[in-house]
């Protein structure tokens, strides 16, 4: 067995190999770049090394600064994780040149599903299930349309080297399909320094499913049941479960079969996944091999209690496969959601910045949370804007939900904006819940984008109640406070009023020194409250009648901002004459910003399209910002003259950075 192996990665992912290699008794070294220097990955490593600066194409992606690091420090082997060079053959050749071992498949593998284009041959070899489409490499834009035509619209557009969402585009036209083909190719060139593009049949209605299959050096190969990953946003997916609602026994046994057909037709070793597309009729098609370790890998060895990490290592040191086909059974359910740094609220723009706070749910035999980054640190531009997977497991797929319901209350992230409210309105969406998803769910549920009316608002009073209970104990401690003037001692009020923007609510609270509890009573209803919150808390978990709540909690000023199910209102709770007056107050109009043209994400400023004077229309390109290695075209929204242009190409931006001024409407 290997004594030291490197992780040539960073993030959660490098966490994740450090843990079973923990576990195995097997040293381990981190690489990191200037950026990442006080990294989480870096902190858990027994020895860690410096490869260059932030950017990862000076950093992450030079393999002879990972080979000379196993040089520096004796790693026998090295586990790519994913991304990065984690299914770079040039990488895999390298290593072995140099006699160090690769957690992983062999060259041939990597390269021949590494290539999109080569891998539906092969697949379509192997009898394999195959999307129709154009496998030739496309020269340019005009034959990309004329290809699409014979292909017949809708069509994918996809980077052969692509990965994660990038250099993917969908068109149903001639124009998408030409504006498609130009991003695609920039986007792949930028992200995996290879342009090529090719064509497919988009299929409507899908349903994106995968397989997990392990394969040993002595032809042993098996598949670990399916993942749903349907729910997806721009390609890249949002939460993943296992098994899959959808998928009976015969299909998920079909598709197994395939999946390792196919491993086999390449002489695969270690860890794989088989993408499959799959129509409402439960027809599969191959989409594509990822030769690596999967982001989404915790639900599978949730519901398999295998742990796919160890298998790897071992299988590469050339340990037999000693799992057989009927020894893997799928019991229980595990749900896994992404919670990435961004905002939900501005069309899921990324959101980098420190980790002011940062607190993960309490793990447990049912709460999962792979994360690589800590209270403090800092989500860098530079790289994937992921926090953490938040992995949970119940008996039934209900049940799984309920807990990822209560986890996402429980985590708590201040510092950076969050997409934790969208996965919350995701898990109490009905739709998800009677397991009825498509690749087209999150447009076809939120077609207008993500807003606060799409937030679940079980019981709204709740916050209420919360906001009632926390301003009574503030209450209780003042009025204990000592040297209070004998004749005026503070007197607690048991009737306030709730303010939050325009709603105002009255409620009347009381202790309950029988039952030791607080009633909260609201109109005609009534609330009882159990609680061991203590003032300064940032979470109140407790009861209401007899349910258990978790609501996070901020001051404000004199008020509170409280969050739960992924909805988030500020209150400030008043003695009922002050609330009276508090409608009095008048209203401070926030600046006009229409005129000006913001970011609206930190990034790269790759090109300026206008001019200052120039006319431009609804729908003409005023410039182009790279941010996570995708490129996102600005359009106007409207007619204007362009007045001044703020900022210079090659800039770094920071969210709401004004970049042009346009002039004013008279």
């Amino acid at each position: 067995m290997f004594k030291k192996i490197l992780i040539a990665n960073r993030g959660e992912i490098a966490c994740r190999v450090i843990k079973s290699a923990r576990k195995m008794g097997i040293k381990t070294v981190a690489v990191y770049s200037d950026a990442d220097k006080n990294a989480l990955h870096v902190q858990m490593a027994d020895e860690a090394v410096n490869i260059g600066p932030a950017p990862s194409n000076q950093s992450y992606l030079i393999i002879e600064k990972i080979i000379d690091a196993c040089k520096s420090t004796g790693a026998e082997a090295v586990h790519p994780g994913y991304g990065f060079l984690s299914e770079n053959q040039a990488f895999a050749k390298a290593l072995d040149a140099a006699k160090i071992a690769f957690i992983g498949p062999p060259n041939g593998a990597i390269a021949a599903m590494g290539d999109k284009i080569t891998s539906k041959k092969i697949a379509a070899d192997a009898g394999v299930s195959t999307v129709p489409g154009y496998m030739g490499v496309i020269k340019d834009t005009d034959e990309a349309v004329k290809i699409a035509n014979d292909v017949g619209y809708p069509v994918m557009l996809k980077a052969s080297a692509g990965g994660g969402g990038k250099g993917m585009r969908i068109a149903r036209n001639d124009a998408e399909c030409r504006e498609g083909f130009e991003r695609a190719t920039s986007e792949a060139a930028s992200s995996f320094g290879d342009d090529r593009v090719f064509v497919e049949k988009f299929v409507e209605e899908p349903r994106h499913i995968e397989i997990q299959v392990l394969a040993d050096k002595h032809g042993h190969a098996i598949y670990l049941g399916e993942r749903e990953c349907s729910i997806q946003r721009r390609h890249q997916k949002v939460v993943e479960e296992a098994p899959s609602p959808f998928i009976d026994p015969a299909t998920r046994k079909a598709m197994g079969e395939q999946a390792v057909a196919l491993a086999r037709a390449v002489d695969y070793c270690s860890a794989g996944t088989v993408e499959f597309i799959v129509d409402k009729d439960k027809n599969f098609y191959f989409l594509e091999m990822n030769t690596r370790l999967q982001v989404e890998h915790p639900v599978t060895e949730l519901v398999t209690g295998q742990d796919l990490v160890e298998w790897m290592i071992k299988i590469a040191d050339g340990q037999e496969l000693t799992l057989k086909q009927d020894d893997v059974t799928l019991t229980g359910w595990a749900m896994e959601t992404r919670i990435y740094a961004e905002d939900p609220f501005r069309e899921f723009l990324p959101s980098t910045g420190r980790l002011v706070r940062y607190q993960p749910p309490a793990e447990s035999a049912s709460v999962r949370v792979d994360t690589g980054v800590f209270e403090g640190g800092e989500i860098s531009m530079f790289y994937d804007p992921m926090v953490a997977k938040l992995v949970t497991y119940g008996e039934t797929r209900d049940d799984a939900i309920g807990e990822m319901r209560a986890a996402l209350d429980a985590y708590y992230i201040r510092g950076i904006s969050h997409n934790i409210p969208f996965l919350a309105a995701v898990m109490a969406n009905k739709r998800f819940q009677d397991g009825n998803i498509t690749t087209n769910f999150i447009a076809e549920e939120y077609p207008n984008g993500f807003s606060a009316d799409d937030l679940p608002n079980d019981d709204p009073a709740i916050l209420i109640v919360v906001a009632g209970y926390i301003n009574q104990r503030i209450a209780e401690r003042n009025a204990g406070i000592t040297g209070q003037v004998s004749d005026h001692p503070l007197e607690i009020a048991e009737s306030w009023v709730a303010v939050s923007g325009d709603d105002h609510t009255a409620f009347d609270i009381e202790f309950d020194g029988v039952n030791g509890d607080y009633i909260v009573a609201i109109g005609d209803r009534s609330y009882g409250v159990v609680s061991d919150w203590k003032i300064g808390d940032a979470m109140f978990v407790g009861e209401i009648d007899g349910t258990p709540v978790c609501v996070q909690i901020d001051l404000e000023g004199v008020g509170y901002r409280l969050s739960a199910n992924g909805i988030q209102r500020s209150f400030k709770v008043m003695l009922p004459r002050v609330a009276e007056l508090q409608k009095l107050m008048p209203f401070k109009a926030p600046p006009d910003m229409s005129n000006f043209l913001q970011s609206p994400m930190p990034g790269l400023l790759v090109k300026v399209s206008v001019e200052e004077g120039q006319t431009v229309q609804p729908g003409t390109e005023l410039c182009i910002l790279e941010a996570m290695k995708m490129e996102n075209v600005l359009k106007a929204e409207s007619k204007g003259v362009v007045k001044k242009i703020h900022a210079e190409q090659g800039a770094n931006l920071s969210v709401d950075a004004i970049i042009i001024e346009f002039e004013k409407n008279e």
